[in-house]
């Protein structure tokens, strides 16, 4: 796997001698002289697990770190093993063996977990090697050793440029990869198939309730959660059978069960391709020199007895997490408000009905990553920041309300005190048409959306600020008003007075018809009473003359009797004679 091996073999970094951890000088002048990046690869696990056999795995070999099959335990301390990394150019790999823990002729389980919180402060990939299932007793102890290595970080940082915050010691926590040695449960939850990630995931599954035996159990499952960022499991058949386990670095892989091989390739895959550089807060990346500091300053403060007590380590670890959930939730609170909050407010219960959702979440998210705060005094410490968040937007929101209405009352108001300076409103009944301009512009004006809670009373500062220009305008159409009504007046009365002499003009006009229309007419009578008088002395004529002829025709119709008389009573005579 490795092109070249800048070290033929491992070297024993930290020595293990009678209960005591030692740092060999040599080995740390060799890991000094390593100036690229590191990844750091540690494994710590039960003795006569197999762990070495991973180990020499990952740098392509079968042998180099000690691999026994005795009852006896054969690595002692921490053995480091630098070669170049095959998959991540110019960084170096650095593998970590540890003493497998539990020996029965060491009988020391301080030193156990000693070497235990070693292999997790320095390494950058952690593989927690454990038999045949995960069960409360690992978890357990995993728990409890990540504690102890949270506060060795704590109260031992190394000296070293760029390690600002201790609360941020957490930032440089390792990954944990969880591999099962001979696992033979079937990978299976509610008969559904799952994966070693599913089962890893599922081990380290909270309970909901607040039960106190469930907090217990929770307890260790959630520092493990939050302590590492990424988990990854792997699960391993037996290599092979039971007596072939004596000669397993000198079998093929031919000789061994097709599946573990696999299983063994698939670890060594990810290993070398999603381990990370080993970093420090502050995004420091570890190199050699770098790495020897920190051997030295985590013995050291071994050595001196800095490995407190359960219930001190517990307060210890709760103290960076809880300050830091403290941050992570301020943190996640201000992301929250700078994406969903846009000042100005339309009100202030919009601005708090954002507050109260934002620190709600926040709360939520300081609660996931708190632990043990059982007096909540840190949530408490949230609780107070949060309230000053609030103070701040409040304040915020009401400059931006009021910077934001002042620039909109100029721009609207803007043109009409541009009209009052040049004079348009200087003129009678020039104050009432300012005021009819001023009402629209204030319709207009509380037409627009998004004003917040400062609209009104910035409306009425700047109204009061403009009083003295409506007053002028006022005192301009009084002025106006009154010699307009003057010259008004001045008018009408001339006016009234053209208006008389039209009248007179008119009278006089009319009065001289009269008594020429009242002579026509009289001249006219006359000549209609004359013409009448004629009309009736030729009528009176004229009847007379008719009467005269009535009365000849009637003389001659007598006449005209008497002859036929006569002639009758002659011819009466004649026949009488005859």
């Amino acid at each position: 796997m490795a092109s070249e091996i800048l070290m033929p073999g491992p070297v024993c970094l930290i020595e293990n001698i009678e209960g005591k951890l030692v740092v060999n000088q040599e080995a740390l002048k060799i890991l000094s002289a390593f100036t690229q990046p590191l990844i750091v690869v540690a494994i710590v696990g039960l003795y006569r697990t197999g762990k070495s056999y991973l180990m020499n795995k990952l740098v392509g070999r079968n042998e180099g770190f000690s691999v026994g099959s005795s009852v006896q335990s054969h690595t002692k301390g921490i053995w480091m093993w630098c070669v170049p990394h095959p998959a991540e150019p110019n960084h170096t790999l650095v593998l970590l063996d540890t003493e497998g823990l539990g020996d029965v002729e060491k009988g020391d389980q301080k030193n156990d977990t000693q070497i235990f919180a070693l292999a997790i402060l320095l390494s950058s990939t952690f593989v927690y090697n454990t038999m045949n299932l995960i069960d409360q007793r690992a978890i357990d102890l995993l728990y409890y050793v990540i504690e102890l290595s949270n506060h060795l970080s704590t109260v031992s940082p190394p000296d070293l440029d760029g390690v600002e915050d201790a609360a941020d010691a957490v930032s440089f926590c390792p990954d944990l990869v969880w591999t099962l040695r001979d696992f033979y449960l079937s990978l299976e939850a509610d008969g559904k198939h799952i994966t070693a990630d599913d089962y890893l995931e599922n081990s380290l599954k909270l309970k909901e309730d607040t039960d106190e035996n469930h907090q217990i159990f929770n307890l260790p499952r959630r520092c493990i959660q939050t302590f590492f960022a990424r988990k990854k499991c792997f699960v391993f058949n037996s290599p092979t059978h039971r007596k072939k386990l004596a000669q397993l670095p000198t079998l093929h892989n031919d000789e061994l069960d097709l599946d573990f091989v696999q299983q063994v390739e698939d670890f060594c895959s990810y290993i070398l391709h999603h381990s990370k550089t080993k970093n420090l807060p502050g995004g420091i990346e570890v190199n050699g020199p770098c790495l020897e500091s920190l051997v030295l300053t985590y013995v050291n403060a071994i050595s001196s007895g800095n490995l407190p007590s359960m219930e001190n380590t517990v307060l210890a670890l709760a103290q960076i997490k809880n300050s830091t959930a403290v941050q992570k939730a301020i943190a996640h609170y201000d992301q929250q408000m700078g994406q969903k909050v846009q000042l100005p407010t339309e009100n202030l219960q919009e601005l708090l009905n954002l507050h109260r959702t934002s620190e709600k979440e926040a709360i939520e998210v300081f609660i996931k990553n708190s632990f043990k705060d059982v007096d909540q005094r840190f949530q408490k410490e949230l609780e107070t920041l949060l309230k000053g968040k609030q103070d701040d937007f409040r304040k915020q929101n009401l400059e931006a309300s009021s910077d934001h209405c002042s620039a909109l009352l100029q721009d609207i108001f803007g043109p009409l005190e541009e009209y009052v300076k040049q004079g348009i409103y200087l003129k009678p009944g020039g104050h009432r048409l300012f005021i009819q301009k001023r009402e629209e512009l204030k319709a207009k004006y509380y037409q627009e959306p998004r004003k917040g809670i400062q609209a009104e009373e910035t409306l009425q500062n700047y109204l009061q600020s403009k009083e003295s220009m409506s007053d002028g305008i006022l005192y301009s159409d009084l002025v106006f008003t009154a010699k307009e009504k003057e010259r008004k007046e001045a008018y009408l009365k001339a006016e009234a007075a053209k208006a008389d002499t039209r009248m007179l003009e008119e009278f006089k006009r009319h009065n001289q018809q009269m008594m020429e229309e009242r002579e026509r007419q009289h001249q006219e009578h006359l000549r209609q009473m004359e013409i009448n008088r004629e009309q009736q002395l030729e009528e009176q004529q004229m009847a007379m003359e008719r009467q005269l002829q009535e009365e000849a025709e009637k003389q001659l119709k007598r006449q005209q009797s008497e002859m036929r008389s006569l002639l009758n009573e002659f011819l009466q005579l004649s026949q009488a004679k005859s």
